[in-house]
């Protein structure tokens, strides 16, 4: 016990509203928005990742590159770049999106699925569109209430909503088409924060919480009706029952039934990357970690436990299997396979080869032949200890100890991941891929008595329903915080250059014809690379930090760079790297441009908590409270700052001493705090300010 109330003292990095602005009208006209939108379909994306004059995808083109042959901003006149426009995106939580922009219109989201369709030629508003998500259920996803973006088709703009969702809208108007409940029928907490793809005229959508407790799957809608198409799941179900497919059948030999893995769902959640290969017609889906995060919980005879951790190739028409390669087989770290893939042409060995490049959370980076889903190479870009390299039949030399979990260990990588959902890019031209690396340290040891939805005090997160099957950080880690821009070479499978960042979590990358290479930072920039040497040649401030990733564009003859900034994600919302705040902010940029930056203003942080009257005696018990309710996203009191989420450890003592009107149907619901009603007892409440006011205390004179 007392351990753990050191570790969270001492681990400074665990798993961690601005007012409505009047905009002016847009001039842009309905028939206008809809000429432009109504072309956007299989042929529009594919002719114009040619020239890359518009964004229209998430990842531009299909193949998701996030490498713009647009080249009249350079190295030459980069340090002439200026601000053009800002636009208030009105969010307080993380902003990821990358914004779609089809002849001068951008489509882009903000925090709790808010879409908004902005004139980029005045940086004006056209319309919003607001699901209404209910913000007390925002406990329900893990890493913040999120929305990476939209999917533009045929005069359709689609959304997924964080609380499951698939809405069509009007591209014009805004006006909802049509609306369906992907997670309908299912048991356990799922959210959605990824973009929706559009494939052959189908919306395709996965879906987050592996945390939880929920089996994975992906599912297909006919993008002018809305009907279910096909459904794939990722992991199998309950084997006493009949299997939807041959690759559950395949999948379920790789699970030992005497852990009821079904009754924990399994994971495998496919919350984020999908591409798309038309020539070869096929898809291909990132999925995620287990549920429980304990390989032995869940899987007790062990086995590799298909299909999480990988990469899986369907047929877009049908949903039907083709083919997979895990790479982490019988995952037991939250090591998902989510993370933006890339789908290049190289060549190897003298040999031309259609790959898919992908940098996951366990560390390594993997070239796979994506006609076959055959191993080509892997090679760490960053530390690992939980393996050692890969063999020639692509499993992993795994270090035996990084399964023994008994007794506390850094995790290196961490869940947090050396590379999360932040997007990285390649540029043919130089041959590189460029992605943000990072460590935040986290260690952690098995809960070997776990159970289901068990909630005991000390399990993170056991009371909002996270079931990892694991402690985190029962003794304070010992590897440092890291963040990295690295340019790698896939072909070589080496870094080529890197740039050391002042903290993990920094925003994804794009890359271009005028050998730049654009990234956001965690400490409030918006910086320009040269692509080759890596190399810094301008940067801005943002005022806040930036998790997602820039897009560029043409609009009546001139190049624009945009980026949505809004600090956030798991990482952010207990943790920052800036002492400014602000709303979620679209900065669009251009060569020349004056426009006036808007005013952020500084963090508060008071003093730490004082005079808060507690009981010492309840201290520990208060311990394993907070982090069962609290700690991953308030972090540790006095010991974190905040990120998007106030650190309580500094909060007035009124708050503290009032806690209970606070966490009992508080007036913060309205902005995602949970109803902790029928949870936490007027004891509970007590044992809580006693550990927020005692850890206060004891970091004081430090």
């Amino acid at each position: 016990m007392r351990k753990l109330q050191a570790g969270l003292l001492l681990g400074a990095l665990l798993f961690v509203g601005a007012a409505p602005v009047a905009q002016a009208q847009s001039t842009a006209t309905p028939a206008k928005i809809q000429a432009a939108t109504q072309r956007v379909d299989a042929n529009f994306i594919r002719n114009n990742a040619k020239r890359t004059l518009d964004w229209p995808s998430y990842g531009l083109d299909y193949a998701e590159t996030r490498f713009s042959k647009l080249e009249q901003i350079n190295t030459g006149n980069v340090k002439q770049l200026g601000l053009a426009w800002t636009y208030n995106l009105e969010s307080t939580r993380g902003v990821e999106a990358t914004p779609l922009v089809v002849d001068g219109i951008m489509y882009v989201t903000a925090s709790w699925s808010v879409v908004h369709a902005v004139d980029t030629r005045t940086g004006q508003r056209i319309w919003t569109y607001d699901p209404k998500v209910d913000k007390s259920k925002g406990y329900k996803g893990c890493c913040d209430v999120v929305n990476r973006g939209v999917a533009l088709y045929q005069g359709k703009v689609f959304v997924a909503a964080y609380d499951g969702r698939l809405i069509a809208l009007d591209a014009a108007s805004g006006k909802v088409a049509w609306e369906k409940n992907t997670i309908e029928g299912q048991k356990g907490s799922y959210t959605i924060t990824g973009a929706p793809r559009v494939f052959k005229g189908k919306v395709i959508i996965g879906n987050g919480g592996a945390e939880y407790g929920v089996r994975g799957y992906v599912t297909a809608y006919d993008a002018n009706t809305g009907d279910q198409k096909w459904r794939w799941f990722v992991v199998p179900g309950d084997p006493s029952k009949p299997f939807e497919d041959a690759s559950m059948a395949k999948a379920a030999k790789t699970w030992d039934p005497s852990g009821k893995y079904w009754e924990a769902g399994g994971g495998g959640t496919a919350w984020d990357s999908i591409t798309f290969d038309p020539e070869l017609n096929l898809m291909y889906v990132g999925t995620g970690n287990g549920s429980p995060w304990a390989h032995k919980a869940r899987s007790p005879k062990g086995g590799d436990n298909l299909y999480l951790g990988s990469l899986v190739a369907l047929n877009p028409d049908t949903g039907k299997y083709v083919w997979h390669y895990q790479e982490t087989p019988g995952d037991n770290w939250d090591y998902t396979s989510t993370q933006p893939m890339i789908l290049a042409d190289l060549k190897i060995d003298g040999k031309a080869r259609k790959v898919i490049l992908h940098a996951p959370k366990n560390g390594f980076f993997f070239v796979i032949d994506r006609t076959n889903g055959k191993f080509i190479s892997a090679k760490n870009f960053t530390a690992v200890n939980w393996a050692t390299g890969y063999d020639k039949n692509g499993r992993p030399i795994e270090v035996a100890a990084a399964r023994e979990n008994t007794k506390p260990g850094d995790s290196i990588p961490g869940p947090f991941g050396a590379h999360n959902w932040h997007p990285m890019s390649y540029s043919p031209q130089t041959g590189l891929a460029y992605l943000p690396s990072q460590n935040v340290p986290l260690n952690l040891m098995d809960d070997k008595d776990w159970k289901f939805d068990e909630n005991k005090p000390g399990r993170p997160h056991a009371a909002l329903g996270w079931n990892t099957g694991m402690f985190a950080n029962v003794e304070p880690p010992k590897s440092k915080p890291s963040g990295r821009l690295i340019a790698w070479d896939p072909v070589a499978q080496k870094e080529a250059w890197g740039v050391e960042h002042v903290s993990p979590w920094n925003g994804g990358t794009l890359t271009t014809a005028g050998n730049l290479v654009f990234q956001g930072t965690a400490d409030g920039r918006m910086v320009a690379y040269n692509a080759k040497t890596g190399d810094k040649l301008w940067e801005t401030p943002t005022g806040t930090g930036v998790v997602a990733a820039p897009m560029t564009y043409l609009v009546d003859g001139k190049q624009y760079v945009s980026v949505a900034v809004g600090w956030g994600g798991v990482y952010g919302l207990a943790q920052r790297a800036t002492d400014r705040q602000g709303p979620g902010t679209v900065y669009t940029f251009v060569i020349g441009g004056t426009a006036k930056a808007p005013e952020f203003v500084q963090y508060k942080l008071d003093k730490l908590v004082q005079g808060v009257k507690y009981d010492p005696a309840k201290v520990e018990a208060g311990t394993y409270l907070y982090v069962s309710n609290c700690v991953f996203c308030h972090g540790v009191p006095g010991v974190d700052r905040g990120g998007n989420i106030p650190n309580l450890g500094y909060m007035d003592a009124s708050y503290i001493e009032n806690l209970d009107k606070f966490v009992l149907a508080g007036p913060a619901m309205s902005r995602g705090m949970p109803d902790f009603t029928g949870k936490l007892s007027a004891g509970d409440i007590d044992a809580i300010k006693a550990f927020i006011q005692g850890t206060a205390d004891a970091v004081r004179p430090k």
